[in-house]
């Protein structure tokens, strides 16, 4: 039996992070991130740019570091179970582990506007960065783990698009679907 895990992923800037606090809140369940570990990495303060500053560093871009920095204590929390964990590749990893997967699915302009504003930069410069960083992901971890990262959308219980709702009404989208299914 599951023991209460819930994956949030989506591409960069969709508001996985957000969402997925919230989301634990509301449940009264842990939280674990799977960026905030990657991100700790890097130098920037900024989100976007932290995460490219790893990617674009050697063993940023080794299976080694993806297993035992990412993968390893994503798969170590959803077995203690009573976690929303937010992972770029948590619907794949977890998919025996968790009980709702959850995609979220916004454009990218949308992505960039949040982005820019959560980073303090323009829209020009989220959009560049957001770019890059899918670029770099789908390439490197296609070429780590043998799938694009992307096609988790197919995996996922629910897909939602959140770009003209609020992070409440987001959540609540998401808790609705939790308990009726």
């Amino acid at each position: 039996m599951k023991k209460n895990v819930i994956v949030v992923s989506g591409p960069p800037g969709a508001g996985s992070s957000t969402i997925a606090k919230a989301l634990a809140r509301k449940l009264k369940l842990r939280y674990f991130s799977v960026g905030k570990i990657q991100k700790s990495f890097g130098k920037s303060k900024k989100e976007g740019k932290s995460s490219l500053e790893v990617w674009r560093k050697k063993y940023g871009r080794t299976k080694e570091f993806h297993q035992k920095v990412l993968d390893e204590p994503q798969i170590k929390e959803a077995k203690k179970g009573n976690v929303v964990i937010n992972s770029k590749l948590g619907i794949y990893f977890l998919r025996d582990m968790s009980n709702k997967k959850i995609w979220l699915d916004v454009p990218l302009e949308v992505r960039a506007k949040r982005s820019a504003q959560r980073d303090k930069i323009s829209v020009k410069q989220a959009m560049k960065e957001i770019k890059e960083r899918e670029k770099i992901e789908r390439k490197e971890w296609k070429r780590i783990y043998g799938f694009d990262y992307f096609d988790q959308k197919k995996y996922a219980d629910f897909v939602i698009d959140t770009s003209n709702m609020s992070i409440k009404e987001s959540v609540e989208k998401i808790l609705k679907f939790i308990r009726q299914s």
